[in-house]
């Protein structure tokens, strides 16, 4: 017989009759990629209308891009807050909050008058969009056992598909109705469309809306270290793998336009490098549930550090091609490894909660990595120093990776045959 996931709420409720890995754990995850492939349109909205926005308000690009950097911290700020909104309240009331600073948030974006009011309107965007990734990666994770990796990478994956779709979509909003109706229109659309989403999945979900993890069994992996100990040393590991990744994820357009390329070559490499992503990071989700989300991190950051040295050594257009679709088929993976490993070895009350946290060190590792590279091209006149630098950080994370494993081995008695749940 199986056990089911969810414990009920009261005393006497009769038991949920959800079952892990089932059909209706698929529906539920399908739901949640939809979600979260919508919600993370701010993630790349932004970034097309910045030359515009620039124009308008007769700022610097420096000025501008603060609204990415802003939004960025809320997203990675929100990770957390709506993290233990759904560790205390369940998914549905994190995902509502979410939805209102999205929808609220873009609209504000589109009727502010000065370049100050545009970027706090995409603080606000992040911390709408939020919910969507970590917060949704830890949920996803509690409906699944045998397919739990390759669940939460296909959570993780929104983020990328939203990357696909939505840059085309503002871009020609941003020619037929402008900027400001473009962002009006993406709060209220997206606003609809999410809260009519989330109605479903919390139809899926049933009265166990709240998870009682009080009879969950323990976590598979001993590490013996503390859950703060363990958090601070992946959140480590998760801004130098991030560092590392920030150089091409952020640069590689303004590379190729120095080396003569041209910007839409690096458009066209960033893109190649995107949709690479999205197949990594899925068949990431299907390795760690083979091999355990410790090796299949381990993997993918050797693997992206092996395709950062490339970028040392060739320039070419058709390389460059090669390496980027070779990088992103090597990083997609990694940030969510780091979900599997907060869930295979902490317990399953904190997960939300400790997803959020490593996920904003993450996306602190990204807003570093994308500024310390520019400052290091302004210093050397080259981006060969900004290459070497992120291999270095991505050494960092592989050490760190390696002594985990390590010390799993050490302690490979398993404390019970499940994921914690």
């Amino acid at each position: 017989m199986v056990r089911a996931v969810h414990a009920p709420n009261h005393p006497g409720q009769k038991p949920p009759s959800f079952a892990p890995d089932s059909r209706q754990a698929w529906v539920r995850l399908v739901i949640a990629l939809v979600i979260g492939s919508i919600g993370a349109v701010g993630m790349w909205a932004v970034v097309v209308v910045i030359p515009v926005v620039q124009t308008e308000f007769a700022a610097t690009r420096g000025a501008v891009s603060l609204a990415f950097t802003l939004m960025m911290f809320g997203f990675g700020l929100g990770g957390v807050i709506a993290g233990k909104i759904t560790d205390k309240f369940g998914i549905v009331p994190a995902m509502a909050i979410s939805i209102a600073f999205l929808g609220v948030a873009n609209v504000l974006a589109g009727l502010s008058t000065q370049l100050w009011q545009f970027v706090a309107a995409y603080f606000l965007i992040g911390l709408g969009t939020s919910a969507t990734f970590a917060p949704l990666m830890a949920e996803a994770s509690h409906w699944f056992e045998r397919y739990r990796g390759l669940a939460v990478t296909i959570v993780a994956s929104g983020n990328y598909v939203a990357g696909t779709i939505w840059p085309p979509i503002v871009s020609s909003g941003m020619q037929t109705i402008g900027w400001r109706y473009t962002h009006i229109g993406i709060g209220l659309v997206c606003a609809s469309l999410m809260s009519i989403l989330v109605l479903v999945l919390r139809s899926q979900i049933g009265d166990d809306k709240v998870r009682n993890h009080a009879n969950a069994p323990p976590p598979r992996v001993d590490l013996k270290l503390s859950t703060n100990a363990l958090t601070v040393l992946l959140s480590i590991a998760s801004i130098s793998c991030c560092v590392a990744m920030a150089m091409p994820q952020v640069h590689i357009v303004a590379y190729c336009g120095d080396l003569g390329y041209g910007v839409a070559r690096g458009a066209e490499m960033l893109s190649l490098m995107m949709a690479c992503g999205i197949l990594s990071r899925i068949g990431s989700g299907y390795l760690a549930d083979k091999i355990g989300g410790i090796r299949t991190l381990l993997l993918g950051s050797l693997a992206q550090g092996f395709a950062l040295v490339f970028y040392l050594f060739f320039d070419s257009l058709t390389s460059l091609y090669l390496i980027s679709a070779m990088f992103g088929l090597f990083q997609g993976g990694i940030v969510p490894s780091y979900a599997i490993i907060v869930r295979e070895a902490m317990p399953a009350s904190e997960a939300a909660t400790r997803v959020g946290i490593v996920i904003f060190a993450s996306v602190f590792g990204m807003s570093f990595g994308g500024w310390v590279s520019g400052i290091i091209f302004d210093a050397t006149g080259s981006y060969a120093a900004a290459f070497a630098n992120g291999v270095a950080w991505n050494a960092l994370n592989v050490g760190i990776v390696l002594t985990l494993l390590i010390r799993s081995r050490m302690n490979s008695a398993k404390t019970g045959p499940n994921f914690a749940t």
